[in-house]
């Protein structure tokens, strides 16, 4: 095994907010990229105070940020400031990769747009995420995950049971779900870049992952149907596709199909049924789809999830407990496969998640805590070849924030 990570070496400027951007760009730091983030003077990215849902129970432990920030340097920039330019130029001039959520026309307004950036660094990735597209008539409207990814794809109508009102998703799932788009973006432009020697201008939207996520419906829908009904678990298309509780009120999602009918059978205890012409064949039990939830519903309902697993796994039954997030965290199977990794330097919160990307035999590098805000402002400013008077200047005309002791002194 390499004891070098993938990208050690490559150099990325994250000059985004939120989650689904900075998320790609920890991708890149998890697989060893330099990633410096600047963030706004004042309370920075707005990712550092959003409300979690569940909130942690240690104060100090923002898990959120540290998730989508891990493993970068910070910087403090005020890009509105004039005397910010230079320091911006020489950040993008230094960067293999550059990436922005910045709407069109406000990323122009700070130096951030395409043009610019690659009149700078012509070798450069530029990747940037929006979130309806670059063109069509809502191309500068601010998008979300609850908006852009969810409602507008059809992903977010498709995602409840028949005559339930649609609700709020899992917070921050398309944002991640975006964020592997973008970091394939730019792992694809990096790649372009190794065989061109050219730089290159990526990017994707979370309407774009939205409706990927919604592909099969939106595919069908393209062609002319409508594929897709809403799941009714009391009546579904398929009774051996659905969520049945059991008598200790846990829940199980069976996903499999009339041709494992036999099997489940013996694992319910009822070997008799296999021979019911009501459930026999596929068509048999499409037409009495109801009639066997209903029979399943008892039957789960009779015995504790314990009792069920063994006899599921006896016969080789493919179906998952639906687990809480609080027992998916405790759950072995993450730690066995590294998708829970510890975290450095965060006090009570000791653990986070990996990002889905493996590279067998080529290790990720640890996590540690995302930056403090503004935490690395001298030392970059310094490699990047500003003396103590420039930094000093720097302070006086806005474009960092000022240093007290150092004014003092």
């Amino acid at each position: 095994m390499t004891t070098e990570s993938v990208f050690t070496g490559l150099k990325v400027l994250d000059a985004s907010t939120f989650i689904a951007a900075p998320a790609a760009a920890t991708m890149l730091s998890d697989f060893g990229a330099d990633v410096i983030k600047i963030e706004p003077p004042g309370a920075g990215d707005p990712q550092r105070r959003l409300s979690f849902v569940p909130p942690s129970p240690r104060a100090e432990a923002n898990y959120g940020w540290h998730l989508a920030n891990r493993n970068k340097r910070g910087m403090v920039l005020d890009l509105k400031s004039p005397a910010t330019t230079e320091v911006l130029k020489r950040l993008v001039q230094w960067a293999d990769v550059v990436i922005t959520n910045f709407p069109h026309g406000t990323r122009e307004k700070l130096h951030l747009g395409y043009e610019e950036v690659s009149g700078w660094n012509p070798r450069v990735v530029y990747a940037d995420l929006t979130g309806f597209g670059d063109a069509g008539p809502d191309a500068r409207q601010p998008g979300f995950d609850l908006t852009a990814f969810w409602s507008r794809s059809g992903l977010l109508a498709s995602t409840r049971d028949a005559g339930a009102p649609p609700t709020v998703p899992v917070w921050g799932s398309g944002d991640y779900t975006t964020a592997v788009a973008i970091y394939a973006a730019i792992v694809t432009a990096l790649y372009h870049r190794e065989r061109t020697g050219q730089g290159a201008n990526v990017g994707t939207s979370l309407l774009a992952a939205g409706v990927w996520a919604t592909g099969t419906l939106v595919a069908g829908a393209l062609a002319g149907g409508t594929p897709f009904e809403l799941h009714d678990r009391n009546a579904p298309v398929n009774a051996l596709t659905n969520p049945y509780r059991t008598a200790d009120d846990r829940w199980i999602m069976l996903a499999t199909s009339a041709v494992h009918w036999p099997a489940l059978a013996r694992a319910i205890g009822r070997p008799e049924l296999i021979e019911d012409p009501r459930f026999m064949d596929v068509e048999s039990a499409a037409k009495n789809a109801a009639a066997l939830s209903e029979l399943l519903d008892v039957e789960f309902g009779s015995r504790p999830f314990a009792d069920w697993e063994d006899a599921l796994a006896r016969e080789r039954v493919t179906y998952s407990l639906i687990q809480t997030p609080e027992e998916a965290a405790r759950d072995p199977q993450l730690r066995a496969n590294d998708i829970v990794v510890p975290l450095e330097g965060v006090s009570g919160l000791e653990y986070t998640v990996s990002n889905p990307v493996s590279l067998r035999g080529v290790p990720k590098v640890p996590a540690k805590r995302a930056p403090e805000l503004g935490e690395h402002n001298d030392e970059i400013l310094a490699e990047l070849g500003f003396a103590p008077a420039d930094i000093a200047l720097l302070c006086a005309k806005g474009a960092i924030p000022g240093r007290p002791e150092a004014e003092a002194a």
